[in-house]
């Protein structure tokens, strides 16, 4: 199990994959501070900006994001869930910003768990059509949208693994979480899907 220590990545994990790739787990942080090739905006489907982290990486990124965004409403008129588009950053350290828009939750029996998998395999899918490396997620949809964080975590890391499998260029995907529940959360999802995977080459490291 994951132990509590002190700074900012206090709880840290990484569930290494078939030919290195990695899938790690920070927080708790701040997405916008990231230097991965990408980060990924839980975004609304207007994609001019909103609460939590969506807010947050625009205010970050200034001004550039927003005219993009509305360059790219104005062809595609909204954004549909469990989509994904993807813009400069701005000002932050990293090069892009994926959006992607996460399901409300509405007691899971409306589609839900495979709108968030989509989120994050489209997410990954326009990584890798870009030549990207690297990319850092937040919690999709556990904010405001309602998603319980048990069972967006385990649906995001599941869905994270599938779609590496198919990349040449990804090779790194970080989840980048605001508080020490949700990292809790995210990393006994990938404690559990390796040990669901015993059989394989999977790799789970810890770290403090």
């Amino acid at each position: 199990m994951i132990s509590p220590g002190t700074g900012v990545n206090e709880f840290t994990s990484c569930l290494v994959l078939d030919g290195g790739k990695r899938i790690e787990f920070h927080g708790p942080a701040d997405i916008t501070e990231e230097t991965t090739d990408a980060i990924v905006n839980a975004a609304n489907s207007s994609l001019l900006g909103g609460g939590g982290v969506d807010g947050a990486i625009h205010r970050a990124g200034g001004p550039a994001i927003l005219a993009e965004c509305k360059r790219i409403v104005a062809k595609i008129g909204h954004l549909t869930a469990g989509k994904a588009v993807i813009t400069t950053a701005g000002r932050m350290p990293v090069k892009h910003v994926i959006h992607t828009v996460g399901p409300i939750f509405r007691g899971g029996h409306h589609g839900e768990a495979e709108t968030l998998a989509s989120c994050h395999r489209e997410s990954i899918r326009l990584a890798e059509e870009h030549g990207l490396q690297s990319l850092t997620f937040p919690a999709i949809s556990t904010g405001a949208y309602g998603y319980p964080v048990s069972e967006a975590s385990a649906i995001a890391v599941a869905a994270v693994v599938e779609a590496l499998h198919a990349t040449t260029h990804v090779r790194k995907v970080r989840f980048v979480l605001f508080d020490i529940s949700t990292v809790r959360a995210y990393g006994r999802a990938a404690e559990k899907l390796h040990d669901q995977n015993a059989g394989s080459s999977y790799r789970l490291e810890r770290s403090p």
